[in-house]
């Protein structure tokens, strides 16, 4: 397949329950693959809070971070509706009945956003708690010549196996399948508008389901920056729940650095670019699948909607 002209955008997305988000310069859209077969477009324009800081270098990364967070849970909340998607087909508990009185039709938001907040928490002690945790124990077995970098290198890798442990697991569950098989199709489906090619299902079909600015890219270069500036900083080991809290607090600025650094690798096809990001597309062998092709009727949808229309530049 020959392609027709090569570029980078700035368009992403996000794999949702049974669809895809997809954000442009202007408008971002939301495809939902309804239980009828129809695909269900959303398109919203975007909001334009904090512009002049969203540009700002490092800063803007934070910023994205936190909208992409809140974004994130209101589309995957409309994807869950849209879908049909429901908790048990059986006859509901008491408890569910309770759940359904009090809180009515607002019940899935309920739910999803406790889901979210129990993410965040599960998150923090996974790769916050857990790896300081048994590397203070750890510690306390090599005394000797055991110094702070060797302690904060043993957290990190141990920090790096929980998070592949994890992915490896989820990736194995029939529904996050799913989600990533989706999660494909908003690749290459990106991939294909770069190429310049016809947003049609056997283009791309044809194309690439890893890309460079992949949030996978993104996790895995925030958990090597925390590696590194932990080394510097080297915060006391003396109390575990104390280095957390540090380690938490300093999450934005790590965050505005991996942005920053996924911009250049993103933007710039060199040596050194490509291995700042081969770690992060081999990891997204484990967060992206092959999708089918309804799966990509659906990219294309979404990803038609947000496409600039009124010269907005796109470049990324």
């Amino acid at each position: 397949m020959k392609e027709k002209c090569c570029f980078k955008t700035s368009i992403g997305g996000q794999a949702l329950i049974e669809g895809i988000m997809m954000k442009g310069p202007s408008k971002t859209s939301v495809a939902v693959r309804t239980p009828d077969g129809s695909i269900d477009v959303k398109t919203e324009n975007n909001k334009t809070k904090l512009k002049t800081l969203r540009k700002i270098p490092f800063i803007r990364g934070i910023f994205n971070m936190i909208f992409s967070l809140t974004e994130g849970y209101k589309y995957l909340n409309y994807s869950i509706e849209k879908s049909g998607l429901e908790l048990e087909d059986e006859e509901p508990s008491k408890f569910e009945k309770w759940l359904t009185k009090v809180f009515g039709d607002n019940l899935t938001k309920v739910v999803v956003v406790i889901g979210s907040v129990l993410g965040v928490a599960l998150s923090l002690f996974l790769f916050m708690f857990i790896p300081s945790f048994i590397t203070s124990l750890l510690s306390k077995l090599f005394k000797e010549g055991y110094t702070d970098f060797l302690k904060t290198l043993t957290e990190g890798i141990i920090k790096m196996i929980i998070f592949l442990c994890y992915m490896a697991s989820v990736s194995l569950m029939e529904d996050i399948k799913r989600v990533f098989m989706y999660h494909g199709a908003e690749h290459k489906s990106i991939h294909c508008y770069e190429k310049g090619l016809d947003l049609t299902v056997e283009n791309v079909r044809e194309c690439s389901r890893f890309h460079k600015r992949c949030g996978t890219s993104f996790i895995f270069l925030v958990l090597l920056i925390s590696i590194v500036l932990f080394s510097v900083l080297n915060i006391t080991w003396g109390n575990i729940l104390f280095r957390v809290l540090i380690k938490t607090l300093c999450l934005p600025l790590i965050a505005g650095i991996a942005f920053e650094i996924i911009k250049i690798a993103g933007r710039f096809d060199n040596f050194i670019t490509d291995i700042i990001s081969a770690p992060g597309l081999y990891l997204q062998r484990l967060t992206t699948k092959e999708p089918d092709d309804s799966m990509i009727e659906v990219a294309i949808e979404a990803l038609k909607e947000v496409l600039p229309e009124k010269g907005e530049d796109d470049k990324w």
